[in-house]
């Protein structure tokens, strides 16, 4: 099992991605179900699904596109995993809204959100570990940092405050989950990253894709540090 978890074969890597991104989906719609918040961004999804009747999936995709046009003047270039994570997280959150009830006691409340939050962080430690580029929210993120010159939490705290605001005022769910997820997310990645073998700092390999990420980033790379996808 290992041997294939540090795998630096491209067929092997791609697995660990794809696995990483259906898990992901999945873990959002169990923090969605649960009732008592979810991520910043997904906030922001869920009040732009309620205003424009599309659904979550769906507007994820739409928001992660948005997200990737702001690269262009911050001169971020995208990887595989980055337009991988871009078109099909909605695709698998919505899957997994379809497949999993709403939580209607504050039993099953809390072990959609348990349950939630352990699979995203072994699901972010997997896309991690394929070292494929950035995603589209983190690749924000460093671009900006780059150029501002602002340190990460600055802009990271910005940049959820604002989109965490947006979301609730369009309708979305912000509740002790959210805060759970701010604070939690970043020790349990730490825990499953080191589970799963993914060795950030040794991890030289680069993204046969579109372009090589900035340095020490990744999708989920960013969450273990600083938050979120």
């Amino acid at each position: 099992m290992k041997s294939f978890l540090v795998s630096r074969r491209l067929s092997v890597r791609l697995v660990r991605l794809y696995a990483g991104l259906f898990l992901y989906g999945l873990a959002i719609a169990l923090l969605l179900r649960s009732g008592l918040g979810a991520s910043p961004w997904d906030v922001l999804s869920q009040g732009v699904a309620r205003v424009s009747g599309l659904s979550f999936g769906t507007t994820t995709v739409v928001v992660s596109v948005v997200v990737l046009l702001f690269w262009i003047p911050i001169r971020q270039r995208p990887g595989w995993g980055t337009l991988s994570n871009t078109l099909l997280i909605g695709v698998f959150a919505d899957l997994g809204l379809v497949w999993t009830p709403a939580a209607h006691d504050l039993a099953w409340q809390a072990t959609a959100l348990g349950g939630g939050l352990a699979l995203l962080a072994v699901a972010s430690a997997l896309y991690i570990g394929a070292g494929l580029g950035p995603g589209p929210r983190d690749g924000l993120m460093t671009g900006l940092v780059a150029r501002t010159g602002q340190p990460v939490w600055v802009v990271r705290s910005a940049i959820e405050l604002t989109v965490v605001l947006v979301g609730w005022l369009l309708g979305g769910t912000v509740g002790i989950g959210t805060a759970v997820f701010a604070f939690g997310i970043g020790p349990l990645i730490q825990v499953a990253m080191r589970v799963l073998c993914v060795e950030l700092a040794v991890d030289t390999r680069p993204a046969p894709a579109l372009s090589r990420p900035a340095a020490g980033v990744s999708e989920q790379a960013g969450i273990s540090v600083v938050g979120e996808r």
